[in-house]
């Protein structure tokens, strides 16, 4: 019996979107994107009364779910047959660290990106790209988004008294480094929801000038490539069981 198709529901720039495609590829799901207009969030599905109007949301054979953490959560429900995100042994570390990623890394990495109308200027420009708007939304990142990006970024320095965004960056990927030491993964030999979080919040920012001493980093590097490869073994197994699939059927 084949599966329900998985829907995401998502904003292609967002940070938490990424983590949660890191992890449907990770485990070799299948999924087909909705792009979300950021201003009227059209495109959402019909959410629970409590829930916010915000992606990422993911829908799965009529169960809907929000939450970048809790949708990450719910594959391991949804998919038992894939890896696990969060094995016993490693849960409460892999969330303790998939906390931080929502809290610190991804609420430092906007402020580089933003960090001056020239770079704002050019990641409004990526993102129109990115994004599946119409020559007129797209327009409208463009010409609008570098100044509202650029005060979101002084606004997020502010409220976290910091006043090199560069520097803050360091310092979280210089954490980043300190998990990994000599493992393989951010909490040892198993690949965990720690991973899946560092690794969607790091593909976020892949087009970005920032990208570039990310790989600077020898450990960090090695762990990124060996990321990429787990997606490529998962995708591989996908490819298999569908055409097992049809060729059982």
């Amino acid at each position: 019996m084949a599966l329900p198709e998985a829907v995401l529901y998502q904003f292609a720039s967002c940070p938490f979107c990424s983590k949660v495609r890191e992890g449907l590829a990770l485990k070799g799901i299948a999924y087909r994107i909705v792009e979300v207009n950021p201003r009227n969030k059209a495109g959402l599905p019909a959410l629970p009364p409590d829930a916010p109007r915000k992606v990422p949301v993911l829908s799965v054979g009529g169960r809907v779910v929000h939450d970048s953490t809790a949708i990450l959560q719910f594959l391991d429900e949804a998919y038992p047959e894939t890896i696990p995100f969060r094995p016993l042994a490693l849960r409460q570390r892999a969330d303790e660290i998939e906390e931080w990623v929502d809290a610190e890394l991804i609420r430092a990495l906007p402020t580089v990106l933003y960090g001056s109308l020239r770079e704002a200027g050019r990641a409004a420009a990526l993102i129109a790209k990115s994004s599946e708007f119409g020559l007129g939304s797209g327009l409208g990142v463009q010409l609008a988004g570098p100044l509202i990006m650029h005060l979101v970024a002084k606004r997020i320095l502010k409220k976290s008294g910091r006043r090199d965004a560069h520097a803050w960056v360091n310092e979280n990927l210089d954490q980043i480094e300190r998990w990994l030491g000599d493992q393989p993964y951010l909490c040892g030999s198993e690949l965990t929801i720690a991973d899946v979080a560092v690794a969607g919040a790091l593909e976020c920012v892949r087009a970005f000038p920032i990208f570039a001493s990310i790989e600077r980093r020898p450990a960090l590097r090695r762990w990124l490539e060996r990321m990429v490869e787990r997606k490529s073994s998962a995708a591989t197994v996908r490819v298999s069981r569908a055409a097992t699939f049809v060729a059982a059927s």
